[in-house]
């Protein structure tokens, strides 16, 4: 591959969650506008650009091995950038780990990625450049015209704010992202106008907390009202979902937006983290329990087709035999049906790694595996629950004579999937009978058709494995 050839391309890998893919894909935008053109190999790249994930330990590896093997194979002619969250929590101490990057730009200034790319290739010494401005509050200020999204096939990812001022003492993101910076609702409804023409069928609304949006801005209900000028301003978009609500911020204005309108999904993402008192004050979370079971059963009442999921975590420091068993009794009644469990990374830069009663890891892992089999049960009784019942399915994929795809139910990636037999429309959303449950996914037929055995038999084989 010649200098020539490569010298206006740029790889880029995405690391992390959805909100790290709109930085990506934001990114990868203004690389394009610049004349720049992306691709898929490293090799064919003078610009080599890892956007980094530094939640939890488990992610700082991942980002690291991304690093340390490009960095392995880098020509001299090539460039490599860390950009992301890992690049701003540890800045200079990355390329002290990972020999080898030329640059290191945080999450605060994703936008000026492509002078930064120049700045780059015009300095004198080969010592890295860094790009780390602690000003947050540019984020969403300045985003050089970009779409803030990332599109998925018929879904996309819509950022409505960045940071976090939440004061939770297992997170980073604080200091990673810095404090919650809203967008403009005019450029949100715009994104959405914009999806809706290019013909995306579902909108998956993301922030690190969606339920605070507009409280930067003097906003109170800000998300019920984004919703409602997103609906009205796009009602092409068939699936609204919204996920990253925060516990207490889960309104009855937010509840009776969701209940209103139709392309809302009943879906709702509450990360509570656990469901003890104690363990939440000193996670320094929201520790009204009783706000949870009220509204869960808003919720219900409100949406009584509604799919809840939540996300938890074992082993946080301190917590004791009778603080879990009170978790499990909490998952026991509130039979949420989808949870995600972690167990407790210790992050050296957050308050809870000062607290002195740090569960063993062989305990965390038998939490773990105690409230996931718990929860399977459970996830498994309400998928059965749909068993006769007709939904609709955004098609994602097929092969092998079986289609792929989602029901509302189902957030991209985290969720469940429905398994229908024959080769439906990619990009459609098509009526399905279930007729099966596993604990996670489902299967069916197209309403309307009836199943031959052959199906019958690929769908069985479903079920078994």
């Amino acid at each position: 591959m010649s200098k020539q050839k490569t010298k206006k391309q740029f790889y880029l890998l995405s690391l992390g969650c959805s909100k790290n893919t709109v930085d990506s894909e934001s990114m990868a935008t203004l690389l394009d506008r610049a004349g720049f053109l992306g691709t898929t190999m490293p090799d064919e790249a003078s610009v080599l650009i890892v956007n980094t994930c530094g939640f939890i330990q488990a992610a700082k590896e991942e980002s690291l091995e991304a690093l340390r093997e490009l960095a392995a194979s880098k020509r001299d002619d090539q460039m490599l950038i860390a950009a992301g969250c890992l690049s701003q929590r540890y800045g200079p101490m990355l390329v002290q780990e990972v020999p080898g990057i030329d640059g290191v730009i945080g999450t605060r200034r994703w936008m000026d990625i492509v002078p930064f790319v120049r700045s780059l290739r015009r300095r004198k010494h080969p010592e890295p450049l860094y790009h780390l401005p602690d000003e947050a509050t540019t984020v969403g200020r300045d985003e050089r015209n970009v779409l803030r999204v990332a599109p998925q096939g018929a879904s996309a990812y819509l950022k409505i704010a960045d940071g976090c001022r939440r004061p939770c003492a297992f997170c980073a993101i604080p200091e990673i992202k810095g404090t919650l910076v809203s967008r403009p609702m005019a450029a949100i409804v715009n994104e959405a106008v914009q999806l809706e023409s290019a013909g995306i069928r579902e909108l998956i609304i993301i922030s690190q907390d969606s339920t605070d949006y507009g409280h930067d801005l003097g906003l109170k209900n800000g998300l019920a009202k984004l919703l409602d000028k997103v609906v009205q301003a796009a009602p092409g978009i068939d699936w609204i979902r919204i996920m990253y609500a925060y516990p207490g911020y889960v309104t009855d204005e937010l509840i009776e937006t969701m209940a209103r309108h139709p392309q809302v999904l009943p879906y709702l993402d509450i990360p509570l983290q656990h469901g003890h008192r104690e363990t939440l004050k000193r996670m320094r979370r929201p520790a009204n329990i009783e706000w949870v079971y009220g509204t869960v059963e808003k919720l219900r009442q409100a949406m009584p087709d509604i799919a809840i999921r939540t996300t938890f975590i074992v082993g946080y420091p301190g917590e004791t035999d009778e603080e879990f068993a009170a978790l499990q009794q909490f998952v026991r009644d509130l039979r949420f049906d989808r949870v995600g469990t972690f167990t407790y990374s210790y992050e050296a830069s957050t308050p809870s790694a000062t607290v002195s009663w740090q569960v063993p890891d062989e305990v965390k892992a038998q939490r773990l595996d105690a409230l996931m089999a718990l929860q399977q049960q459970i996830s498994l009784e309400r998928n059965q629950a749909q068993v006769g019942r007709t939904l609709p399915v955004l098609v994602e994929g097929y092969g092998d004579g079986i289609s792929v795809g989602r029901s509302y139910r189902d957030a991209p990636e985290i969720d469940g999937l429905v398994f229908v037999p024959g080769e439906l429309p990619l990009g459609e959303i098509v009526p399905v009978r279930i007729d099966g449950a596993m604990t996670y996914d489902l299967t069916g037929y197209p309403a309307g058709v009836t199943p031959n055995t052959a199906s019958r038999i690929s769908l069985d084989n479903l079920l078994v494995h």
